[in-house]
């Protein structure tokens, strides 16, 4: 049985013991070895952490420009707490966030947005408390040159498929993603893994081989 009892008590939990290297080690073992999203997406504040639950959104392309933005906005209003913006899809010719999109989601509760894409207003992005995972900064906008088409849906991303409501855990080594049906398993195993990690630290500062250390705890 999990040691917590509510999404909030688990995304804690996670901020302040694991780490997504850790998590992906598990989720190696478990045979889910298609869940870091590209290295390309990388956080924008250094150690800045997100922690929460994949909304997944679909962006892409248009030449008509007869809707600008698509559903962006009922995306960001379909928000909730606890919820991470997660977009991905359409080309990198425009930036998917910026500023007061973040302002939108933090007001409705969401931890973070992460973007196969580009961010824009980094400045201000820079400036505020909202974590925010992406390629880069790129100030071309998307209303003229791409939409949200649909949100709340399964997308995939260079082969991880991301499905509402799954874990989403970013920090200073990349973005993973934990199937909701897996985080009890994967989040229980880690934090145990945690703790072998911390002996097999103090074994090797005492003096044991590499070889010595793995061979009796099987973790490097």
């Amino acid at each position: 049985m999990s040691s917590w009892s509510s999404d909030d008590e688990l995304f804690s939990l996670v901020s302040d013991r694991l780490y997504t290297a850790v998590i992906g080690d598990v989720l190696d073992r478990l045979g889910h070895r298609h869940s870091f999203l590209p290295p390309e997406v990388r956080q924008l504040k250094p150690y800045g952490v997100v922690v929460g639950r994949a909304m997944p959104v679909l962006e892409a392309d248009v030449y008509d420009y007869s809707q600008p933005f698509g559903r962006m906005f009922e995306a960001l209003d379909d928000l909730r707490p606890g919820e991470v913006y997660v977009a991905a899809g359409g080309s990198r010719r425009y930036a998917f966030f910026g500023e007061l999109m973040s302002i939108a989601a933090a007001a409705r509760g969401a931890r973070g947005a992460v973007l196969h894409g580009y961010h824009r207003d980094t400045r201000a992005l820079l400036a505020g408390d909202f974590p925010v995972f992406s390629m880069g900064g790129y100030g071309q906008d998307q209303g003229v040159r791409g939409r949200v088409i649909e949100y709340r849906v399964a997308i995939e991303v260079s082969g991880v498929t991301v499905e509402p409501g799954d874990l989403v855990v970013g920090d200073a080594d990349g973005v993973v993603v934990v199937p909701r049906a897996l985080e009890a398993t994967v989040v229980d195993e880690a934090l145990a893994k945690v703790g072998t990690e911390s002996d097999v630290r103090e074994a090797l500062m005492a003096g044991t081989s590499a070889r010595s250390a793995f061979d009796r705890f099987k973790v490097m």
